[in-house]
């Protein structure tokens, strides 16, 4: 079921209660904390980006929610869950479609973590009914739960056959994947969207858990985290408390008939609400940066920040700028996420949905600690276009400044003895590894020291030093007459010794 467009696409309930920790009453909600002003002055332009697109692609009803540093800063619901009837708010049930891809992806790699699947193992090791497939060319590789998890397992793309796949029975799907499928190509060798896959790892947690898989997602996920309000069975939530979905069609809203629960639900079941959403957000972008420190979520922080690693196919998306011209984005499908550098906005974690009746979209900047997400209740309605621009609004109003890197003891030591040799104008002044002098030996760089001196004279030498990581740094220095660029980057070694040690003459400083 689901439909995952395409980055460039993308602009143009409770269930039964689950066994295993799902016993456990959900931790009470936080106190809502009030906005930081600056935020709210933002809320009426974001919201109106929501609005004017919303009302432009006849949608009736949508949320959007903002997360920043761990907790919903802004949740707005606009227009009708139900034609006719209440309207959307906070506490609305949405099926998000695709968007549940990533509860799965996470849930496998739980499974890894725990020792009870590997990645790298034939998928037929998990789901015996793969075993007998046959494969497009004799020397095909099997399957793995890796291709699955990246979509490069040579299925066809199937957004629209997959998204009415969702009731179907697991003794339909044992039949189907007994049967076999046809491949588009050999496994592995490019990234191609496909539902079953996801369904397939659906199957997989099924087996290896020994639970249903959608029992396990909510005990061992989805209630640990609060999300009570969060399920697979549409028809266990209070029809009150739901978004129904509607198509356009000849000028008019339909509703789209809803589909039970199945098989399929690993692809794209999820139903939730904007409030618990943010929840998800707000725990997977917690995961950032690496640390120090207690580690007491349901699924390792390592793991959540693993949802980026890619699968190296990577292509690339042509987006309109603000004011004209295009930014030409390359995007990869990661693990139940795709990765997207950004002209203006740097590295997004992003997953659109679409659905019979419904669209959504996510975008995360794990650097900044920042998401924004859209739920919508008409068919593949994904909300792309507004999310990017609230996205970049965001960012222009210093709402979501990268996370500065911080300056380690080990480069803040490569940086003091940068400082030395520079006073001594002699690089043998700092702990050198062996390739520097051999790359330029001492008197070529004593020479290189005094030039650049003689050029911009003074410098004071309470100057920082930007880091780009533990190991390495560069520096722009203001100095009498100019300003001087350099770079250190210590070596991989256990003793202080810096295998880069450069300064030059900042070009633009000096005529």
């Amino acid at each position: 079921m689901i439909r995952h467009l395409s980055f460039a696409a993308a602009l143009a309930a409770a269930s039964p209660a689950a066994p295993l920790a799902a016993q456990q009453a959900p931790p009470p909600a936080p106190a809502p904390a009030p906005a930081p002003a600056s935020v709210e002055a933002l809320a009426p332009r974001l919201t109106a980006v929501f609005d004017e697109w919303m009302r432009a692609n006849h949608v009736p009803g949508l949320v959007f929610g903002v997360v920043k540093d761990g907790r919903p800063v802004l949740i707005r619901g606009l227009g009708a869950a139900q034609v006719g009837g209440p309207a959307v708010t906070g506490a609305t049930r949405f099926r998000i479609a695709s968007m549940s891809k990533a509860f799965t992806a996470l849930a496998i790699l739980k499974l890894r973590d725990e020792g009870r699947l590997s990645l790298d193992q034939p998928a037929e090791r998990y789901v015996p009914e793969m075993a007998g497939w046959r494969y497009p060319t004799a020397d095909s590789r099997r399957i793995t739960v890796a291709d699955l998890l990246h979509h490069t397992a040579g299925y066809v793309e199937d957004n629209p056959w997959g998204d009415r796949q969702q009731p179907l029975s697991d003794a339909g799907f044992t039949a189907m994947l007994r049967a076999g499928v046809p491949f588009a190509q050999a496994p592995g060798l490019q990234m191609e969207y496909s539902n079953l896959g996801y369904a397939t790892l659906g199957r997989i947690v099924s087996n290896v858990s020994g639970t249903r898989y959608q029992d396990y997602i909510r005990g061992r996920i989805m209630v640990p985290l609060g999300m009570a309000s969060t399920g697979y069975d549409v028809f266990a939530s209070p029809p009150a408390t739901r978004a129904f979905g509607y198509r356009w069609q000849d000028g008019a809203w339909v509703r789209e008939p809803d589909m039970a629960d199945g098989a399929f639900g690993a692809m794209g079941g999820v139903e939730t609400t904007a409030r618990d959403y943010a929840r998800w957000v707000a725990f997977l972008l917690s995961a950032w940066p690496a640390r120090d420190g207690a580690d007491a979520g349901p699924v390792r922080r390592a793991t959540v920040r693993g949802i980026v690693e890619g699968a190296n196919f990577v292509t690339v998306a042509e987006r309109p700028l603000p004011g004209g011209g295009t930014c030409r984005t390359p995007v990869a499908y990661a693990q139940g996420w795709s990765v997207v550098e950004d002209c203006l906005a740097g590295r997004i974690v992003q997953h659109s949905g679409g659905y019979p009746g419904y669209g959504s979209i996510v975008m995360l900047l794990p650097d900044s600690s920042v998401g924004v997400f859209a739920f919508a209740n008409r068919t593949y309605a994904g909300a792309g276009r507004p999310a990017l621009d609230a996205l970049r609004m965001l960012k222009m109003a210093g709402e979501a400044p990268e996370r500065p890197v911080p300056v380690s003891d080990g480069l803040a030591g490569a940086y003091a003895a940068a400082r030395r040799a520079w006073i001594a104008g002699d690089a043998t002044a700092a702990p050198l590894a062996v390739n520097v002098l051999l790359d330029r030996d001492a008197a070529r760089r004593r020479a290189e020291i005094a030039a650049v001196k003689a050029q911009v004279g003074d410098c004071p030498a309470d100057q920082a030093i930007n880091p780009l990581s533990a190991m390495e740094g560069t520096f722009l220095w203001s100095c009498a007459r100019g300003r001087v660029a350099g770079r250190v980057q210590r070596a991989p070694t256990p003793a202080l010794s810096l295998q880069v040690l450069d300064f030059a003459v900042d070009p633009t400083s000096t005529p």
